[in-house]
């Protein structure tokens, strides 16, 4: 089976491939390499992954990627609420309009299977945080990038069953990722626990707001391992389905990662402070999951802050604060 992954050489779709090729899949990325991944892209090459250097807005590039796939998991996009927010109007073109360009494309060569990576920032600001929320809960986005994700992600699932030239149909799946943390090829540094573990090992004073908000983690290794879970399950079992991507014993407050990070360092300068513009606040179930295809996470976010300061001990990253680190 060959697959195509959109961002493949992005934080978590590097580690997508590598699940993919162990599990004995062809490869085939398509991406633009946005933040400089060279290396990264370099790797992959050599690994034996055909590697499409393209825009997901390219239709050239997407009929390409998609050419003689039997599934394609979708993580291209501008991630992340400050990036769409810094541009609008560029998040549009690649997170709605490509991927329902992407889409479109996949079902009219084709493709069986489609992975939609979504997030759980879906769920926003929940009127009881404290108890978890499941898939059939209430949406609430707070922000453009969720906004989109859920636009797409009903979109799709409108679609199930929907076939062009009488073929059997497109059959999608979306994952709603937990926020992800850990070390990966292509690192990144603007994701709480990340920034959080550097700016502290860093001695630089850390301001926190939002403390005692609710949010679900993943390391990024286990959210690629949810994807290979997806695809190795019959598509019968996960076509049209909504799957949190995480572990319901990973939620943590703000508060928490401070108090974790600062036991693991002996040491941190934190003032918290009162900011309105990140009202999420949500708790997440994952019993779904686990329940339906076995998944169970392999890091826990203390095993995840002491790789990174691990990492950042090695001077793994050259300068952590480098802008390549964020979206």
């Amino acid at each position: 089976m060959t697959i195509t992954i959109t961002g493949g050489a992005g934080y978590v779709g590097a580690l997508v491939v590598d699940e993919l090729l162990e599990a004995g899949r062809e490869v085939r990325v398509l991406d633009v390499l946005l933040h400089g991944q060279e290396d990264v892209a370099t790797e992959l090459t050599e690994r034996g992954v055909e590697l499409i250097r393209g825009d997901i807005r390219d239709a050239d590039a997407r009929r390409r990627a998609l050419d003689g796939a039997e599934a394609v998991v979708h993580l291209a996009a501008i991630v992340g609420d400050p990036a769409c927010a810094r541009d609008p109007e560029l998040s549009k073109e690649v997170n709605v309009e490509g991927s329902r360009s992407l889409v479109a494309d996949a079902r009219e060569m084709g493709v069986e299977r489609l992975v939609f990576a979504s997030t759980c920032s879906n769920y926003g600001r929940m009127s009881d945080p404290t108890v978890p929320i499941d898939e059939g809960g209430e949406l609430r986005p707070v922000s453009l990038y969720a906004e989109q994700k859920v636009g797409i992600e009903k979109a799709l699932l409108a679609s199930v069953g929907h076939s062009v030239n009488g073929g059997g149909g497109l059959r999608p799946t979306c994952l709603r990722f937990a926020t992800v943390y850990g070390v990966g090829p292509r690192m990144r540094f603007d994701l709480t626990v990340n920034e959080f573990t550097r700016d502290l090992w860093a001695d630089r004073k850390l301001e926190v707001f939002g403390e005692r908000f609710w949010r679900p983690y993943i390391h990024v290794a286990d959210a690629a391992r949810a994807v290979r879970a997806v695809l190795e399950a019959p598509a019968e079992e996960v076509a049209g389905q909504v799957f949190n991507a995480g572990d319901s014993a990973e939620n943590y407050r703000k508060l928490d990662l401070v108090e974790i990070i600062t036991g693991q360092l002996g040491r941190g300068d934190v003032e918290y402070v009162h900011r309105d513009e990140d009202p999420r606040d949500y708790k997440v179930s994952f019993e779904k999951i686990r329940s339906a295809l076995g998944f169970e996470v392999s890091n826990r976010v203390p095993d995840g802050i002491a790789e990174i300061v691990g990492a950042l001990e090695q001077e793994r990253f050259g300068d952590p604060y480098d802008g390549r680190f964020r979206n």
